[in-house]
């Protein structure tokens, strides 16, 4: 009896629907099993009632992935109606001494600022990001790409520029020579505090590597915050699904490959231990035990707040800003970062914070009151209680903080699993995040899409190029399924028509 299915995707997170759209948009029947009561994945917005009834981003906030992917590109979430709306400070660090650190989406007006503390700060950042901002298309799709092969662009002469200059800065970023930045501290601090997002010690390749992706689309597309929520990207994406005819079933856990219904072929948007143990025995023995080395990384703790008014930053130039990086000096985030690392609780860990409603005014309560969004970075699957020690950290910044917090929310490192299975420990990356572990993700095979089950492949950020909101492990392993199983080469369009806009 032949399947009644093509396809089934486990997991609805954007890698997820990703793959199930590129599917879909090439005839083939799909069914998406999702086992939370809503779709989405780490790509949601709620509704919290923190003293004040406000949206909340569950997981991500700030999309320079998705502006800037091919997959995002391809299907066009502008025409779809989703609006990014781009705040003029891309990320910021806050220092000692009230003055902090910015990167604007205009490169030359970072620079400028930077040198009113110094021609060599300006001097500094110039050169580490001015030939990656040159060649961004460049950095964009080696940043995006399998890892498996060279994209077309980085072969012309502004890509290969674009390309030797990400290799050489990501030495200089991710190994001792990292220190050549203490001539310059403001710049070590803004770039080091970006790298943070790798969640990882400092220096690493790992973290360097990011640092330079992210700062390239800072100043290249911008780091936009889509208006109304996360959640905006989502709609869009399960709206395309459905247009094109596909099945969404959420409160469907799968625990067992027994329970999956007959079909072609199966993407998990789910982490490498789930699908180990979903299929059990059926997998090699050689392939669950690299599995099992392949750990989760370290955990965030994420704290939602309330507030009656702006955060009173000590450098008001921070309230126009969408991302700060909290954390200090390069110093004290290496501290930092170094206690997260060895499993211990820093007191002073790095914090991630974002400010919605300074681009996106229906975010705002009608009496002004507003969300602020902040991840602090904690040893896997740790349970403490981080609102204390992120309140404080924001104050050192913000003298007055606590007076304009009306409510909030602590979802420990532990608890992060509970609204995505893939967040084992708290840990958003989904596998620790090294560049070895970039490239052999999750586990070293040319191919590392396809399990060792017949028809059965993983799309998830596990797989490469990793994390972010980019659908591109879903469209690389989508691809793979279409030319292996289905015998499509062809990338078909997965633009807005009239049917699915």
């Amino acid at each position: 009896m032949s399947p009644q299915l093509d396809i089934v995707v486990v997991g609805s997170g954007p890698n997820g629907l990703a793959a199930a759209i590129v599917a879909a948009a090439a005839g083939l029947s799909v069914q998406v099993l999702e086992s939370q009561p809503s779709v989405g994945g780490g790509c949601r917005t709620e509704e919290l009632d923190l003293g004040v009834t406000l949206r909340h981003d569950l997981c991500s906030a700030v999309h320079p992935m998705a502006v800037a992917s091919p997959f995002f590109e391809r299907f066009d979430l502008t025409g779809r109606g989703v609006e990014l709306s781009r705040p003029a400070i891309a990320y910021a660090q806050p220092l000692a001494g009230g003055r902090a650190a910015i990167a604007y989406q205009d490169l030359h007006r970072t620079v400028g600022e930077l040198a009113e503390d110094g021609a060599h700060e300006g001097r500094a950042y110039r050169r580490v990001m001015a030939p990656l901002v040159d060649g961004a298309a460049a950095v964009r799709d080696i940043g995006l790409s399998d890892f498996r092969e060279i994209p077309a662009g980085v072969l012309k002469p502004a890509g290969l520029a674009g390309a030797v200059a990400l290799l050489g800065r990501t030495l200089e970023l991710g190994t001792p020579v990292w220190d050549r930045l203490s001539r310059a501290p403001r710049t070590g601090a803004l770039l080091t505090g970006v790298s943070a997002h790798a969640n990882v010690v400092i220096p690493s390749l790992a973290g360097g590597a990011t640092a330079l992706l992210l700062g390239t689309l800072a100043h290249s597309h911008g780091w936009p915050i889509p208006v109304g929520g996360s959640q905006s990207i989502t709609d869009a994406l399960v709206r395309d699904l459905v247009g094109r005819g596909a099945e969404i079933v959420t409160g469907c856990h799968i625990s067992d490959a027994a329970q999956l219904p007959p079909a072609t072929a199966y993407l998990f948007d789910t982490s490498p231990w789930t699908l180990a143990a979903v299929y059990g025995a059926r997998l090699p023995a050689g392939y669950r035990a690299a599995v099992r080395r392949f750990r989760p990384g370290n955990g965030v703790a994420k704290v939602d707040f309330a507030l009656s008014g702006p955060v009173p930053w000590a450098d008001p130039r921070l309230a126009e800003a969408g991302t700060l990086h909290i954390g200090g000096s390069r110093a004290d985030m290496k501290r930092a970062e170094d206690d997260t690392a060895a499993g211990r609780h820093s007191e002073t860990p790095m914090t991630l914070a974002s400010q919605p409603s300074v681009v996106d005014p229906s975010r705002l309560g009608p009496d002004g009151s507003r969300p602020l969004w902040a991840y602090a970075h904690v040893p896997n699957n740790s349970t403490r209680d981080m609102t204390e020690t992120v309140t404080t950290l924001i104050e050192r910044y913000a003298p007055g903080f606590r007076d304009v917090v009306i409510g909030s929310r602590c979802i420990p490192a532990a608890s992060m699993s509970e609204h995505n299975p893939n967040y084992v420990g708290g840990d958003i990356a989904v596998g620790a995040v090294s560049m070895y572990h970039m490239l052999a993700r999750p586990v070293p095979r040319w191919n590392p899409y396809r399990t060792p089950v017949d028809g059965v492949y993983l799309c998830s950020a596990a797989t490469p190029p990793g994390p972010g909101v980019h659908g591109m492990c879903g469209l690389h392993a989508a691809r793979r399924v279409l030319r292996e199983r289905f015998g499509i080469r062809a990338l078909p369009d997965i633009g807005p028509t009239e049917t699915v806009a």
